[in-house]
């Protein structure tokens, strides 16, 4: 782009954009200091920041009532406001993410690769940061702390953009994050909160190229589609959650209620709750009925052909239903079960129980998501779960990062060549 096309792009800039690009320009200034701290500075803004955000629980928790009256009175269903509700408990939790980053390792010069050629130079491949972290997400103000976390421990800045509907615990998160990079005399700008009542904040982060080097869209699955669809920024896609529990026909059956259970209804506003369970013909008989009423005490509709079920139509097959809703399907065999997770997961988490080592091997061998449980719940895919302190999210794709995405996925990499005069023969 021409000196005066970008003149003329920045004219045609609503005032959102335009303060989205001064935002962008700002962090794209405070990579190279970030970028430079030590792992001593870091993890003491990390520390500090947890006991800062414990220290203000009421003015958290106060901003966050105002956001919480303002999605009741809108008519937010409530396992919307679960995800956007905090409470002092959570705020702790919050809080021990970022202690649990601190004392993490941190990846930022590990040397990867590296040797001595014939000619004498020296190569090495060490890990750098991506620099600046686009972050676009829905309500679950956790997310705010969560990513400032992980992007500073991995020397990264974190532009976030959250929901409108958490604006106001947003801000008091970032309002506190912000201070403490202060008072550490480390720029503020390693964090900013992007405007969140206008939708073009959303079009100007994820097209702001070469200021912000990557971009991460973490909630539904309209969200995340029309981030990837029009990003001019490179994207790491963050999935929606279909995941499925299938009970094998050599399942324990004491272990199968517990899991689909707690896969379903710890937390069912979350993308790595089960959605669908499928059971094994040879078993049915008994599993159905089992499974059937240990849901329904717990308040679950169960959607599927059985009497007595919501009749399930083909959209209930790729619901993330978030909510106390389930799919379950009578299938044949394992191979049938591998089929249908094929056709309708979005490969975040699925998981088989089963006591045949055979049939569990199979099963993680063949499907294709980012996680696979043998005998354990979908409820275990998360970045604390699998020791990286918090996560910035779960990626569903396939580049670059999958999975949890903890402080090696926001990290790229270098190559330094050390020399002593020499140069290429022609």
């Amino acid at each position: 782009m021409s000196a005066s096309e970008a003149a003329q792009s920045e004219v045609e800039q609503t005032p959102v954009e335009q303060t989205v690009r001064a935002q962008a320009t700002a962090a794209k200034a405070a990579a190279r200091e970030v970028a430079q701290l030590t792992t001593l500075q870091k993890n003491a803004v990390l520390t500090a920041a947890a006991e800062a955000l414990v220290a203000e629980t009421k003015t958290i928790l106060k901003a966050n009532d105002s956001d919480i009256e303002r999605a009741k009175a809108a008519g937010t269903e409530e396992n919307l406001l679960d995800r956007l509700r905090l409470t002092a408990e959570r705020v702790v939790g919050i809080a021990d993410g970022l202690r649990q980053v601190a004392a993490l390792p941190d990846p930022i010069g590990n040397v990867l690769a590296g040797k001595t050629l014939p000619n004498g130079l020296e190569l090495r491949q060490v890990r750098v940061p991506l620099g600046v972290v686009g972050m676009v997400y829905e309500a679950r103000p956790n997310v705010t702390v969560d990513a400032f976390g992980i992007a500073l421990k991995s020397g990264n800045v974190a532009l976030l953009r959250g929901s409108s509907s958490a604006a106001d615990s947003n801000a008091e998160l970032v309002r506190i994050l912000r201070g403490t990079l202060t008072a550490h005399g480390i720029t503020a700008d390693a964090v900013q909160l992007l405007p969140a009542h206008d939708r073009s904040s959303v079009t100007a982060l994820i097209r702001a190229r070469g200021l912000v080097d990557v971009v991460i869209p973490r909630g539904g699955a309209g969200l995340i589609a029309a981030v990837v669809e029009q990003a001019t920024v490179p994207t790491i896609e963050t999935g929606t959650g279909n995941c499925h529990v299938f009970i094998d026909r050599d399942a324990d059956l004491d272990k199968a209620e517990a899991i689909v259970l707690n896969s379903k209804t710890r937390r069912p506003s979350v993308c790595n709750t089960a959605e669908t369970v499928l059971i094994d013909a040879a078993i049915a008989d008994v599993a159905m009925p089992r499974l059937t009423a240990a849901l329904q005490a717990h308040s679950v509709v169960i959607h599927g052909d059985e009497e007595g079920m919501v009749p399930a139509t083909d959209s209930d097959w790729y619901d993330e239903y978030l909510s106390l809703d389930i799919a379950m399907k009578v299938v044949p065999d394992i191979t049938a079960a591998i089929d249908h997770i094929a056709q309708y997961s979005t490969g975040h988490t699925d998981a088989i129980v089963t006591e045949n080592l055979k049939a569990a091997t199979k099963f993680t061998a063949e499907v294709d998501s980012a996680a696979v449980m043998v005998n354990a719940s979908t409820a275990f895919t998360d970045g604390e779960q699998f020791g990286f302190g918090a996560e910035i999210g779960i990626s569903t794709q396939k580049l670059h990062a999958r999975g949890p995405m903890g402080l090696p996925e926001l990290t790229s990499s270098k190559w330094t060549v050390w020399g002593d005069g020499q140069v290429r023969p022609k």
